[in-house]
């Protein structure tokens, strides 16, 4: 039986909180035109995204993938840290020599 080719929608954001267990709260900004007069505008959606390694912070870049239903609200999972956050209290210079 062949493996079928999986076209998974792919989002870009920020993390707004880490507090649960494997799970994180994504972010997610986009440009939206006002339907009246037309401006951009900032429009953003949180996503509730599965961290199986809890390697995430807040304040992180992260790129999410949508997956099956992992709970209630939760269908995506973390598929690559973009960017860190810079560590509050550790210069940087220390945080190099970890």
């Amino acid at each position: 039986m062949e493996a079928k080719k999986v076209n998974r929608k792919v989002r870009t954001g920020v993390v707004v909180s880490d507090k649960m267990d494997k799970t994180i709260v994504v972010r997610v900004d986009r440009m939206a035109k006002h339907s009246l007069y037309g401006k951009p505008v900032l429009r953003s959606k949180k996503f509730m995204a599965h961290d199986e390694a809890n390697d995430c912070r807040i304040g992180d870049k992260v790129m999410i993938a949508e997956t099956r239903p992992l709970s209630a609200n939760k269908r995506w999972e973390v598929a690559q840290i973009i960017e860190r956050a810079p560590v509050m209290g550790v210069k940087q210079e220390d945080e190099e020599a970890l």
